[in-house]
């Protein structure tokens, strides 16, 4: 990359970085003050478990309408202004709970989160390599959306390293910190890449260009749809992707809640597996697909990763003693190697987030029920034990796969299809 693409790209970069470091930090600490705010001296909160189930099916509801909408809007008005709104929606929750953590609180910090997913999970991502795309020549995009890619995860690892370090009164205060350091970084040195397209006057403007690109949406969505159905290999793509985001996504919405009612682990376990996973998906990432991705191709290397999807399930699903979630944690490793395939990716990203809102349905009440006294036995991770069966259920469907409807992941098109397909 040139010079100014380089001082570009780093002003897109750090900020971003900073943000996923800060909202990181408070992954494993929002467990135990939620559980002491709804659920005070006792490490089995249900009411927790149930509204982190509404949240995930209330985010993923709207996500499916709203991030078209996010890109049409940097597309006609620029990427920054929807940078800075993404990035500047998780200042407001953390800042409640910041100022106090009771009950009421944590209510509205649930209120003002679920807003600020629903804007910025996966926008900000979306957004960022579609900025990219604009600075960068066609042949490096490639190189730069990696460097995206692997800086997110490098963020993740060192979020958790401050958390594991930092005592717990602290890292709310520094979390926001950074938090607004990055849209105040970006409005200061982030250059726009589009030219903004002209204001539009009249509501009823806004809310015709608002139906127009739902209606695109739907129409995209449809004929993507129709082509699945009528295609064997698409629509067992499809089927591999809704059955793991199935399983994957009901283990993630209890998994933290499960630890803490099983083993009685606290932010500092949390932040330990959290690494350890951060880790795990940077050597996968940098040196394990590169290496055995041309000698076994991907269909093999599908099936691998669904495999040790199925391990990490039961492994927490049936810990004996608190070290085995460490070893099932580690198993990320080889599971990162399970990704969306390249010409399917926009209609199996719609497949995933449905996959992903219907999960809470399910697991939130069996998960209570088997952490309760009032369980049928003694299995306190009977529900994650249940969703490896989604993960074998995508096993058996990738093995029907033929090797060679598995398409190239080095499209640089296929990486900008979630956000500018229906632009």
């Amino acid at each position: 990359m040139a010079g100014r693409t380089r001082v570009i790209m780093f002003h897109l970069l750090l900020p971003l970085c900073v943000h996923w470091i800060a909202e990181e930090m408070t992954v494993s600490v929002l467990v135990d003050v939620i559980t002491d705010a709804l659920c005070p001296g006792d490490s089995t909160c249900t009411q927790a478990i149930y509204l982190n189930g509404l949240q995930q099916t209330v985010v993923g509801i709207f996500k499916m309408v709203v991030l078209p909408l996010l890109g049409q809007l940097a597309d006609e008005h620029g990427r920054k202004p929807l940078l800075l709104l993404t990035v500047s929606t998780s200042i407001f929750p953390f800042a409640i709970l910041a100022w106090n953590q009771s009950k009421g609180f944590v209510y509205a910090y649930y209120v003002l989160r679920t807003i600020s997913y629903i804007l910025s999970q996966g926008s900000i991502f979306c957004i960022a390599v579609a900025y990219a795309a604009d600075v960068v020549e066609g042949g490096k995009r490639a190189a730069a959306f990696s460097w995206i890619t692997g800086l997110s995860s490098a963020s993740h690892v060192l979020g958790n390293l401050l958390t594991l370090f930092l005592p717990e009164k602290y890292i709310f205060p520094v979390s926001i910190a950074l938090l607004i350091f990055s849209p105040v970084y970006m409005q200061f040195f982030l250059v726009e890449t589009v030219k903004p397209a002209p204001n539009r006057d009249q509501d009823s403007a806004c809310l015709t260009w608002t139906m127009e690109v739902l209606h695109k949406r739907y129409k995209s969505m449809r004929d993507a749809a129709t082509i699945v159905i009528s295609s064997p290999s698409l629509r067992g793509i499809c089927l591999v992707s809704f059955f793991y985001e199935l399983g994957m996504s009901s283990i993630t919405g209890v998994l933290w809640y499960y630890l803490k009612a099983a083993f009685g682990f606290d932010k500092n376990q949390f932040s330990e597996i959290l690494m350890l996973v951060g880790v795990g998906s940077i050597v996968s990432q940098m040196l394990v697909l590169p290496l055995i991705n041309p000698l076994v191709g991907e269909k093999v290397i599908l099936c691998i990763g669904l495999l040790a999807s199925i391990a990490y399930a039961l492994f927490y699903g049936l810990a004996w003693a608190a070290w085995v979630p460490y070893m099932s944690a580690s198993i990320k490793v080889i599971i990162v190697l399970v990704r969306p395939s390249g010409k399917a990716q926009g209609f199996v990203a719609g497949v995933e987030s449905i996959a992903s809102l219907l999960s809470p349905l399910a697991m939130s009440p069996l998960t209570s029920w088997f952490l309760s006294t009032n369980a049928p036995f003694n299995c306190k991770g009977f529900s994650i034990v249940c969703a490896s069966i989604c993960m074998m259920i995508a096993l058996c469907y990738a093995c029907l796969l033929k090797p060679e409807v598995l398409p190239s992941h080095d499209s640089e098109d296929d990486i900008e299809t979630p956000l500018l397909s229906d632009s």
